[in-house]
């Protein structure tokens, strides 16, 4: 994918359910409802969350859908039809899509957590977490992918931090340093302890890089499901707190859990002139840190 934008772009976050289906059909209409929805309303980029594939999962006998090791093996059927699935979409309504992420199997046998991203020309990339988290490591067998992408599409320039990727403030570093100017950030998480992390997180990115931070939860409850039963949290788009953005650095976030879209119009030119313009210099006095961390702390007694 390649491209870029100097317009504004309206993007839509999606506040994902995880739901049940009797069959594929039922779940190539779901992302059809959801995609025309957004894109009726102006979006070129849609965001969708982590493991928002894990749906698939509702198809399966009940043994199977009830266990964690059993689950990453039996989705793995779906997978180039849930890929086309969303390619066919981003063709269909000329969008840049990232599609929910699912656990997708290695030739070695290994389970990484992988989002396709597509663009409106039929060209996809993937992103597949690089951090896990205990549940994943511990519990589940997922583990860390190959390394971060930046993606040139007409939305801009894009890196994907999904989740827990967020809270490591070196890996959206990396991506800014080779290019994003853009970063999404796809969630699944069952506490609200655990969405605020990933919240204050992207807006922690968002002021640190001077960058816009997409984020896009999963929400409600799919008690059939081991792996996703419990869903908490809010879309929102993110900006630094600067000039002609909001204060609080808040461009929209949902006020309650209802499943839907937050749609925002970002102008990725005035957020990178603030680079140059800004009230503060947060991206360009990142290396001003380096020499000031240990080893070259030393520790005083007082008096």
């Amino acid at each position: 994918m390649t491209g870029g934008s100097e317009r504004p772009v309206t993007v839509a976050t999606a506040q994902y359910p995880i739901e049940a289906f009797a069959d594929f059909a039922g779940f190539r209409a779901k992302a059809a409802r959801w995609v025309q929805d957004a894109t009726s309303r102006g979006a070129e980029l849609l965001v969708f969350p982590e493991y928002g594939a894990m749906e698939l999962a509702s198809m399966l006998p009940e043994a199977e859908r009830g266990d964690l090791q059993a689950q990453l093996h039996c989705l793995q059927p779906w997978r180039e039809a849930f890929v086309e699935t969303w390619r066919e979409l981003a063709v269909r309504h000329g969008a840049t899509i990232l599609a929910p992420s699912l656990p997708w199997r290695l030739d070695d046998g290994r389970f990484v957590n992988r989002a396709w991203l597509f663009g409106p020309d039929g060209r996809a990339g993937h992103q597949d977490k690089q951090v896990m988290t205990r549940f994943e490591n511990d519990d589940w067998g997922v583990v860390e992918g190959d390394g971060l992408r930046v993606f040139d599409t007409p939305a801009g320039r894009l890196g994907v931090l999904i989740c827990y990727d967020s809270e490591f403030p070196l890996l959206a570093r990396a991506l800014v340093e080779a290019g994003a100017e853009l970063l999404l950030v796809p969630s699944c998480t069952d506490t609200e302890a655990g969405y605020q992390r990933v919240r204050l997180s992207a807006q922690a990115r968002a002021i640190e890089q001077q960058v816009a931070v997409i984020h896009s939860p999963t929400v409600g409850e799919a008690l059939w499901s081991p792996a996703v039963d419990i869903n908490i949290g809010r879309a929102g788009v993110f900006t630094p707190c600067d000039h002609g953005f909001p204060p609080d650095g808040v461009l929209t976030l949902a006020a309650d859990a209802t499943p839907g879209w937050q749609l925002a119009r970002l102008d990725l030119a005035r957020i990178r002139a603030l680079r140059e313009h800004g009230q503060v210099n947060n991206h360009a006095d990142w290396a001003l840190q380096h020499p000031r961390l240990a080893p070259g702390i030393a520790t005083h007694p007082l008096g």
